[in-house]
């Protein structure tokens, strides 16, 4: 097995015990990425001087026994909507072209004292807008299981270095999927935990009651650790939560026996994709078949998931946004008449046309005489929707079906139409309307030859079932897989 083939912990362990040193890790990387980020375009900047700079630095750390943990020199990709101190953080946004963060997010910084090595920023979705990682300013990524597919989005980059080997683990953000539809689209395991579990500090905001940072991993082991390592009170945010069971990596236990296990039949209807849902389902029985206890129930207000998620984000998108002015950094228009004019044509030049179509819409929604009409009525929505799934969670420990209708569609199938693109979200935003964690693990892969994810939905603060079943599930797979040669 060469290092690319090593999952992060157990390069770690590696790293650990003198079998490989940090600097062979990261060359590794590099090298990866020198032979396919033509390709992939998986990152919007990376720094190979400064990565073996930091390689050094680290080993010089783990031999002195100061850096002893899991991931201490490991090699990582970060999205790039987290400030990173000192290296280039646009959003893929022409807006931001030129931003060089004089601060580090708190989730990032977590990551540096465990000793992980940032190879660079992963490409995005504009402002983590969109569901493709189309809508970046610096071109599009590519699914690395076929490069005439995209990745999914808006952690598109993030997933696919990961699926690419360009990395050995990679942090996202999601705020209605964009860590979990993603990973279900390049093969990887990516985990969107509860809301407040990770500090959202240093994150550039899309939705603010809606985001959360997260890992994409190569398996539910890589996941529990990153998770256990980033999962921290922090008084700067303050939706932040103080946690007393963030010890994740306990629960990577290969037992469902007991576990109950509810499958929303709204989630199978008209839309999803004959080979998904076969997938989703046949994951079930094997869950089923080692001990759990699976049932069918209804899961109501699915339909209005879509309608409310997008009023309530692109309202909060629209505020959030404001701040890119060209006044205090950034991109500015470089001809213009007076301040009036040199804030439209700095905002026209420096948004896309989807960030645009977003912050448009959230600004009609917040309007005088559609605040109520809309805005205040998605709210009322997404009280029901936690109540519907509050009511689910008294029955059962997991709730489990896919995470997007279809398998990765091709280039450029999704922005002609964004309604259509919009639509694909629709088994994930329902998490972030109601703050749960939820986990995408792979499941098998369609006639296409492309990854197929299976959602795993917790009620808040029980990510342990939730790692705990889909490592079983993995593991389930694994021995199938073995089995079948």
């Amino acid at each position: 097995m060469g290092i690319l083939d090593c999952t992060a912990v157990e390069l770690g362990k590696k790293i650990q015990a003198g079998e490989v040193s940090v600097r062979e890790a990261v060359e590794a990387v590099i090298e990866q990425i020198e032979q396919t980020e033509g390709t992939y375009h998986c990152y919007i900047t990376w720094d190979k001087e400064g990565a073996l700079r930091q390689a050094d630095l680290i080993q010089k750390k783990i031999d002195a026994k100061e850096l002893t943990g899991p991931l201490a020199g490991v090699p990582v990709a970060i999205k790039d909507n987290m400030t990173t101190e000192g290296m280039l953080t646009t959003c893929a946004s022409k807006i931001l072209g030129n931003f060089v963060p004089t601060y580090t997010a708190e989730a990032v910084r977590h990551l540096q004292e465990a000793g992980v090595v940032i190879i660079g920023k992963a490409n995005m979705d504009e402002f983590a807008m969109g569901s493709t990682t189309e809508t970046s300013a610096y071109g599009a990524t590519k699914n690395p299981w076929n490069p005439e597919h995209v990745p999914g989005g808006s952690s598109g980059g993030s997933a696919a270095a990961v699926a690419a080997k360009e990395c050995f683990f990679a942090l996202g953000s999601d705020t209605g999927g964009s860590i979990r539809q993603p990973a279900a689209f390049c093969g990887v395991v990516g985990l969107k935990p509860t809301y407040g579990t990770v500090s959202r500090y240093g994150l550039i905001a899309y939705g603010s009651s809606l985001d959360q940072i997260g890992p994409l991993c190569k398996d539910v082991t890589d996941t529990a650790v990153v998770l256990e390592t980033i999962a921290k009170a922090d008084e700067k945010d303050s939706t932040s939560i103080l946690r007393n069971d963030t010890n994740f990596t306990a629960a990577l236990i290969e037992d469902v026996e007991g576990i109950k296990i509810g499958i929303p039949r709204d989630y199978f209807g008209e839309g999803l994709d004959p080979e998904v849902s076969a997938a989703v389902k046949k994951a079930a029985d094997e869950l089923r078949a080692h001990g759990a206890i699976v049932e069918e129930f209804d899961l109501s207000l699915v339909d209005y998931a879509i309608p409310a998620y997008y009023t309530i984000a692109d309202a909060e998108a629209s505020s959030n946004l404001e701040r890119f002015d060209g006044i205090k950094y950034g991109y500015r228009t470089t001809e213009y008449e007076g301040l009036h004019n040199m804030y439209k044509k700095t905002r026209s030049e420096g948004f896309g046309e989807e960030v645009k179509r977003r912050i448009m819409l959230g600004s009609f929604v917040l309007s005088s005489g559609y605040y109520d009409a809309y805005y205040l009525k998605a709210l009322k929505v997404k009280a029901l929707i936690k109540q519907a799934f509050d009511d689910a969670f008294e029955k059962y420990d997991i709730i489990l079906g896919p995470v997007a209708p279809t398998t990765a569609p091709k280039l450029g199938a999704s922005l002609s139409d964004p309604l259509k693109m919009y639509l694909g979200d629709i088994y994930t935003i329902s998490v972030n309307l109601a703050g749960l964690p939820g986990i995408s693990v792979p499941c098998g892969v369609d006639s296409k030859g492309l990854p197929i994810g299976l959602q795993m939905i917790a009620d808040c603060f029980n990510e342990n079932v939730l790692i705990q079943a889909a490592y079983t599930y993995e593991k389930i797979r694994e021995q199938l897989q073995e089995r079948q040669g």
